[in-house]
């Protein structure tokens, strides 16, 4: 299972522009239907709030980020390429070269800042900690530093940790790949 997951990449669908949330839905359904969850995990239409005021009134709604583009994170495989790109409204993949290519996926550093322009964690990493717990700060302002857990975070991927500083305690705000626990 550990060879799979570090092969799971973000990959960026051409689409006819305003079908992206058809292409959303048929591509969601689809992986269900052919039972391919396993390959094709997550479906994003890159979008941001905006604010218009109009007759004095503030309206707030989402706005596409990159009209005609939608994101797919899967594990590329013949089966989940075929089924992708033979989706209806789907034109192609951003980074195939034709003649049968698979696509290159999208930088680590790019799927993170897509994903935190639209208020998503991009990196939710599974570590087992409990409150009171003793960590190594591996990067980061602090890092070489060790702490006890104060707070857990999950959904922000981050934690709170008391660490002591000029001889006295401070709380220090943590993401998850920024800490390592202490046997």
């Amino acid at each position: 299972m550990e060879e799979l997951e570090s092969s799971k990449a973000w990959y960026v669908l051409q689409t006819y522009s305003g079908y992206e949330n058809k292409v959303k839905q048929n591509l969601e359904s689809r992986a269900q239907s052919m039972k391919m969850e396993d390959n094709i995990l997550q479906v994003l239409i890159p979008e941001e709030e905006k604010t218009t005021e109009k007759d004095g009134k503030a309206k707030t709604e989402m706005e596409k980020t990159f009209p005609g583009y939608v994101l797919v994170e899967m594990i590329m495989s013949d089966e989940a390429w075929y089924i992708v790109r033979n989706t209806p409204g789907v034109t192609g993949f951003v980074g195939s070269h034709g003649a049968g290519s698979k696509p290159s996926p999208l930088l680590p550093d790019e799927v993170d800042q897509i994903l935190r322009s639209m208020g998503i964690n991009p990196r939710k990493v599974e570590m087992d900690l409990e409150i009171g717990e003793r960590i190594q700060i591996t990067d980061g302002a602090f890092a070489g530093m060790e702490g006890n857990v104060t707070a857990l975070e999950t959904e922000k991927g981050k934690i709170k940790a008391s660490i002591e500083m000029f001889g006295r305690e401070t709380t220090a705000e943590l993401d998850y790949n920024q800490i390592s626990k202490i046997d």
